[in-house]
């Protein structure tokens, strides 16, 4: 083979390694987005027959526990994987969190009282909260500098995959009963075999462990690693990711995990099965709005840069949130709305999944937007937890979702604070 034949074929299988990443971390975040949502789906159904009521407040503020283990046990498990994957490598922790997060949403459809349905969703949530880290670090390491952001932000649209599914399996299984709705997330758990068996570590992460003259030393210990992302140089950036991670987040998810409790509202108590139905019709519809969301994003944040992308983005989420929940008073109504829901609430999130890997160095890399996107989930928990109190003392779902929606307004102003990293390389 002559060295012009060589190159060649050493390009086609460096792009085929890309390639295969690439639909490696796409496959992983949407069963990510999957599992994650189903319990969302199920909350009513699940809970009032595990506490044996269907009284609006005491499912909402059971239900609102439960999310709140689960987005607990989210953060956690997403700042600990993200340390994960910077010392052992991003292909492997992927590896570990799909199984983990696969296997515990396939059990949760055994639990036999609220308690064992909050740990075994806790558990699933560990997992699930570490895919990201990994899947991002991945992705960003591997694709060509000049088209980086988009092929994040495609990565970011798989949620919406995931969503679309989570309700596509709650209207085919839903009705034959939730604990089926469970055991299909179980499913996800072969994508963790091909992971293992074709995905490389990328190579910018290994010369970065392997540390020479070009890069710098990594940190020696996991205490290391995970105070490297509160060095001088790298603080404020982590405060900002945080920040803006969090603000989307309690908004998003606060707001979202109320939209079944006040479907079943609009739908009324004597139609369960149609309530069911709407629900899971209701976050396809608000996914399928979701797509557009992330291709607006794409073009946006080339054109405008990240900070005004996120801007835009999160004063769309505050508005559509107010008046989903307090202009819509029909289930037609509400379903025609939600795709534009869930442009912003949903597809907003690919503003700073494309921002937080370019706050940090590859050596930190999955530990610092881990932090900041598990740190912001952290904070989230506080949302459905919050919630489902607010609806108990106010008794009113849009009241709730009013105040949960506040939280918008400090990603509107942390924003600002960050660097604006649009076309700079990815620090090494």
């Amino acid at each position: 083979m002559t060295a012009l034949d060589q190159t060649v074929a050493g390009r086609r299988t460096e792009s085929s390694l890309v390639w295969l990443s690439f639909a490696s971390a796409c496959l992983a975040w949407m069963f990510d987005a999957m599992d994650l949502t189903l319990f969302t789906l199920v909350v009513f159904p699940s809970v009032s027959e595990l506490i044996g009521s269907t009284d609006p407040g005491a499912v909402a503020r059971t239900g609102g526990l439960i999310f709140a283990g689960k987005l607990l046990a989210w953060g956690i498990g997403g700042i600990a994987f993200g340390i994960m994957a910077d010392r052992v490598g991003r292909a492997k922790t992927m590896v570990i969190t799909v199984l983990i997060y696969s296997v515990f949403t396939g059990a949760s459809g055994l639990a036999q009282t609220w308690w064992q349905l909050l740990v075994l969703q806790a558990l699933a949530g560990a997992g699930i909260g570490g895919e990201w880290a990994a899947g991002a670090a991945l992705i960003a390491e591997t694709w060509p500098e000049r088209t980086r952001q988009r092929a994040l932000v495609t990565m970011q649209m798989c949620f919406a995959g995931g969503f679309f599914f989570a309700g596509l399996l709650n209207f085919v299984i839903g009705p034959t009963g939730w604990r089926w709705v469970f055991a299909a997330g179980a499913a996800p758990a072969m994508v963790a075999l091909a992971i293992r068996q074709f995905v490389p570590e990328p190579t910018r992460w290994v010369a970065a462990r392997r540390h020479d003259s070009f890069h710098p030393a990594p940190p020696r210990t996991v205490a290391q690693t995970f105070l490297a992302i509160f060095a001088p140089d790298i603080f404020h950036h982590t405060v900002v990711g945080v920040l803006i991670a969090a603000a989307m987040m309690v908004g998003a998810w606060g707001t979202t995990t109320l939209l079944p409790i006040w479907i079943h509202q609009l739908v009324g108590a004597d139609d369960v099965e149609f309530a069911i139905k709407a629900t899971g019709k209701g976050f396809m519809l608000a996914n399928v709005g979701a797509v557009f969301g992330y291709l607006v994003v794409m073009w946006v944040n080339d054109a405008l840069g990240r900070r005004w992308s996120y801007f835009l983005v999160v004063v769309g989420c505050f508005a559509t949130s107010l008046f989903a929940f307090t202009q819509i008073a029909t289930i037609q109504g509400l379903l025609w709305f939600m795709p534009l829901y869930g442009f912003f609430a949903i597809g907003g999130f690919a503003t700073f999944a494309v921002y937080l890997p370019e706050l940090f160095p590859t050596r930190i890399r999955a530990t610092g937007q881990g932090f900041c996107w598990n740190m912001g989930r952290t904070l989230t928990a506080a949302g459905p937890l919050i919630s489902g109190a607010l609806v108990g003392a106010f008794g009113s779902v849009p009241t709730a979702a009013t105040v949960v929606a506040a939280s918008y307004l400090i990603g509107t102003i942390a924003i600002w604070f960050g660097p604006e990293t649009r076309g700079l390389p990815l620090p090494d």
